[in-house]
């Protein structure tokens, strides 16, 4: 039996998708524009299969023909690229803090966004599944777009979790969705396909790589609530046996360090993590508003303090920034990633507090040196999740085929 050596393909993996139409539109869109000469290149089909699946995609308003390519000697070859407005997906993150919704369209760019307060810490999921039904219609009407055109719904949360069946254990913000049937109750209530994963995953699919080289090997550094990465090779997001790798939060950086909430001891997340930062300011007598303010919220205002001179909070900020550059050293060596990319709410306040710090602790070992990591902040980090939400939904056999 052939074996097939393609990392994309083995299990674990946000693959490339396995059936010929899937494959084709999956080809041209991530290539914006190609000739049928080059998608028989890319995807191994046949001539006549690549043509057969190309007119009946055109048929379906799929894709468009986009004009003529550079000529290379021979009569310049047609293009073809995907038609943007034939179908949209949504992306959802939820936490505590926010539930965070984006419309993306076929060819896979973010056409409307909208950020609102998230449920609270003591939320009813039945409750939040009826607001989250309620608001993404309005999303869609308020966008303009036809509900038929909408293919599935990509949600995402803290892990870890079962993928596509709800959610395992939880952080105490979260403790309610354990065990409830989040995945099946959203497509019942939506009537849409619906696909669930942990947060830090979809962020690496939803940031945008900013770089001046190719990047094969990316790792996405997340922290909203919680720590945690992702890891996008050739463009495939590695999601492990059930949905959770990357949990670099729950790495012990600390023997005998304080207790987690996932049951372990000196976690990174314990020590280093936006509710250990929000307990400390406040042990430190920093006025971060009402007491109520928890989570990233508050984890934003002492951003706000320490970029705006508070010496404390600046020190709090940069000692959490130490020990989160032990995990990142250790993802880029484990991995050898060629960009780190620091995204999530957390990240989106703080960013430039934790860049530096991170830099510095990867580019001081050979390793980091010797392949020249680059670490960077994403543009886009407090959308990065749902958008990467969105991107595995449309990439899914299931809305890929349609």
């Amino acid at each position: 039996m052939q074996q097939v050596s393609d990392a994309s393909r083995s299990p674990g993996y946000d693959p490339a998708p396995t059936n010929s139409r899937a494959l084709i539109v999956d080809s041209i869109r991530s290539a914006g524009t190609v000739s049928r000469v080059e998608l028989t290149q890319i995807t191994g089909l046949t001539a006549p299969s690549v043509t057969t699946l190309v007119r009946r995609l055109i048929d379906d308003g799929l894709v468009d023909e986009a004009g003529r390519g550079s000529s290379t000697g021979g009569k310049p070859r047609t293009m073809l690229r995907i038609r943007a407005a034939a179908r949209y997906v949504v992306g959802v993150h939820l936490s505590a803090d926010s539930l965070t919704y984006v419309l993306v369209d076929y060819a896979g760019a973010v056409v409307a966004r909208w950020r609102r307060a998230g449920p609270g810490e003591d939320s009813d999921p039945e409750q939040v599944v009826e607001r989250i039904a309620t608001e993404t219609t309005e999303l869609i009407e308020r966008s303009g777009i036809d509900p038929s055109l909408v293919l599935g719904l990509g949600f995402v949360c803290p892990g870890p979790l079962i993928r596509n069946r709800g959610v395992t254990s939880a952080p105490p913000s979260m403790t309610h969705w354990v065990g409830f049937p989040i995945h099946r109750r959203l497509e019942e209530r939506l009537g849409l396909p619906a696909l669930l994963e942990n947060d830090a995953t979809a962020a690496a699919a939803g940031t945008r790589l900013t770089t001046s080289h190719d990047v094969s090997v990316m790792a996405a550094l997340f922290m909203s609530e919680g720590i945690g990465s992702g890891l996008r090779l050739n463009g495939n997001v590695y999601q492990g046996a059930h949905g959770n790798a990357g949990e670099v939060g729950h790495i012990c950086v600390q023997i005998g360090g304080p207790q987690c909430w996932c049951g372990s001891t000196g976690c990174l997340e314990a020590i280093a993590g936006p509710a250990t930062v929000v307990a400390k300011a406040r042990a430190a007598g920093l006025d971060l508003g009402s007491p109520r303010r928890t989570g990233v919220a508050a984890f934003a205002a002492i951003a706000r303090l320490a970029l705006t001179g508070d010496s404390r909070a600046e020190a709090i900020l940069r000692d959490s920034a130490s020990w989160l550059a032990l995990g990142a050293q250790t993802i880029t060596n484990m991995y050898d990633v060629q960009l780190l990319v620091l995204t999530g709410p957390a990240f989106a306040v703080a960013g430039t507090i934790y860049l530096p710090i991170i830099q510095e602790r990867i580019l001081s070992s050979a390793f980091g040196r010797a392949v020249d990591t680059e670490v960077v902040l994403d543009e886009r980090g407090h959308d990065a999740a749902a958008i990467g939400a969105a991107l595995m939904m449309l990439r899914s056999e299931r809305a890929i085929s349609a």
